[in-house]
């Protein structure tokens, strides 16, 4: 294992330590949110993150890994909770567009390389009120969805000095392509540990308002309650898992059972519960606590509008769910071969 690699493990685990569940707001209280446009479309019909899995059989492992979990704790912190950190920001065709410096560990293999990446007015860093961000203590992600030119742009360890935005770790997906089973490519990361893109499995205010989310959901489980040495499709990549075999692997989709009965929950609540009936949720990363919202900065709604807040969905337990289609595990090298 590489130093880089190494480094990557140690950090994933600093996640679960270090994850908010505050609701960030910016310092300025006159700045106008970056993004008061409707969602974005994220990649064409077809992706794997908009798949309906409503009537997909279980796994035949399902029950086992389930139980397991649940036995090890279930969620992160004993039950479910959400994050509202990580902001998306948008941009377009006249958006400022900044140098890109690669940062010290960068991961060069994983990454792409680019001159320029676009930095909205008013925007800032997950956690941050602006642009500069403590990296060696928090994740940092930056990210940004530029629909003008078809790109998003995800950072880990991302910040800003007033001259260049440095990562440690740059991917820009295009969001005309319909990605493969292995992404970007097997054993290649993103800045989510499993390789996922993290915008497109991020719930928001806005789709609450509306009534309905049209997507799978990032969730995250400590890393010693994720398979060790493995990732299944459409992760292509691992953080630091320490479970046994029977623990659920990165990447694994679990789908809140059909018979659970939502009409208990809040209304916002019921249409996030309700998408995870329909599509499900994806293991991305390690950490403690369970489910990700975008950061309510940058949406119309905020989450007080819809009466949301991150313990709406703690009766959601994890015997509630079921694993749909685990793929075949793949065995974890960190040799990335990057697809194009």
């Amino acid at each position: 294992m590489t130093t880089m690699q190494r480094a990557w493990i140690i950090m994933i685990g600093l996640a679960a330590a270090t994850a908010p569940v505050a609701f960030p707001q910016s310092a300025n209280t006159n700045e106008k949110p970056v993004n008061t446009a409707p969602a974005p479309t994220y990649f064409p019909a077809g992706s794997i993150w908009t798949q309906d899995v409503s009537s997909v059989p279980a796994d035949p492992q399902s029950d086992k890994i389930i139980q397991w979990l649940s036995q090890a704790g279930g969620w992160g912190t004993g039950r479910m909770r959400v994050d509202f950190a990580i902001r998306v920001m948008q941009a377009n065709a006249s958006t400022q567009m900044v140098p890109f410096r690669p940062g010290k560990d960068f991961y060069r293999d994983s990454s792409d390389i680019v001159r320029s990446v676009p930095l909205p007015a008013g925007g800032g860093m997950e956690g941050q009120s602006g642009y500069v961000c403590p990296v060696r203590e928090q994740d940092c992600h930056y990210i940004v969805v530029d629909p003008d030119h078809s790109k998003l742009y995800e950072a880990y360890q991302a910040s800003y000095d007033g001259h260049a935005l440095t990562a440690t770790f740059l991917a820009i997906w295009d969001l005309n392509r319909v990605y493969p089973p292995s992404g970007r490519g097997d054993q290649c990361t993103s800045a989510d540990a499993a390789g996922f893109p993290i915008a497109p499995l991020l719930f928001n205010a806005d789709e609450l308002a509306r009534g309905h989310i049209d997507h799978a959901i990032r969730f995250i489980l400590p890393n010693n309650r994720i398979r060790a040495g493995v990732f299944v499709h459409p992760a292509t990549h691992a953080g630091g898992p320490e479970g046994p075999d029977a623990a659920p692997p990165y990447g694994v989709h679990l789908r809140l059972k059909s018979s659970y009965d939502v009409s208990h929950l809040k209304p916002a609540a019921r249409v996030v519960a309700v998408a995870m009936q329909k599509y499900g949720m994806f293991l991305a990363d390690g950490g403690s606590i369970a489910l990700t919202a975008q950061n309510d900065q940058d949406t119309t709604t905020k989450y007080s509008d819809v009466g949301f807040d991150p313990g709406d969905l703690s009766s959601l337990k994890v015997t509630d769910f079921e694993v749909v289609q685990l793929g075949r595990p793949i065995p974890l090298t960190y040799d990335c071969v990057r697809n194009h």
